[in-house]
């Protein structure tokens, strides 16, 4: 792999001037002089030509209706991991990665189906390391319990376990329905969109939330797993 880059600013496309044919009055259109005994080779660098060869414009010029007018910018070449992701990527079908997330969702569901994690304890399997230690609610304590509750229709004592789970559980639905219409039918949805600040508040009421679960006292002690 050569390490070589390209400049990032090339010249515009020679110019052309009148030239008189040879044995006739008529003017063609041939490329002007170059500035300089210099051309652009492969490695961006200058490098001389022999006399009277047209020199050469490495890279070539860019459209006249370029955006960029006559200036363009190029990358380096993607290393050899970038380059193996890029190519399982264009060569995977869009379908797979919604269905396969799908496919573990209901493996997931189906397991705290089967091992109702509601008459379990702390030290259970699968168990929270900060409640067994600490005694105190994790951010995501209740989560798996809220499931199991939602999954039975009991949307008191889902939210009771744990609520901004519940409160953000439609928001994840309609996000990945949207993400697999496009991927499995080309159909585009409406979207949601998240600002980065409407994403830090979330994150923000997430904290205040896991922080107020924990306090002994009421009302917060109701929220407490």
């Amino acid at each position: 792999m050569t390490s070589a880059v390209p400049p990032a600013v090339q010249p515009a496309a020679p110019a052309t001037v009148p030239h008189a044919a040879a044995g006739s009055g008529n003017a063609s259109e041939t490329p002007a002089p170059h500035a300089s005994a210099t051309s652009w080779n492969a490695g961006g660098t200058s490098a001389p030509h022999a006399a009277g060869e047209t020199p050469g414009v490495f890279p070539p010029p860019l459209p006249p209706d370029s955006p960029y007018g006559p200036y363009a910018v190029y990358y380096a070449e993607p290393d050899k991991v970038t380059q193996f992701f890029g190519k399982v990527n264009r060569r995977t079908p869009r379908w797979i990665a919604p269905v396969a997330l799908a496919g573990t969702c209901v493996a997931a569901s189906a397991y705290v189906l089967w091992s109702n994690p509601t008459d379990g304890g702390a030290a259970d399997t699968p168990g929270c390391l900060v409640r067994l230690t600490t005694g105190f609610d994790c951010p995501g304590c209740g989560g798996t319990r809220a499931a199991w509750y939602l999954l039975h229709g009991d949307l008191a004592a889902a939210a009771q376990h744990h609520l901004v789970f519940v409160f953000a559980l439609p928001f994840l639905l309609y996000a990945y329905a949207v993400w697999a219409a496009g991927a499995l039918f080309n159909k585009q949805l409406p979207k949601l969109r998240v600002s980065y600040r409407t994403l830090a508040v979330a994150l923000g009421v997430w904290a205040v939330f896991s922080v107020l679960r924990n306090l002994p006292f009421e009302p917060f002690s109701w929220f407490y797993v």
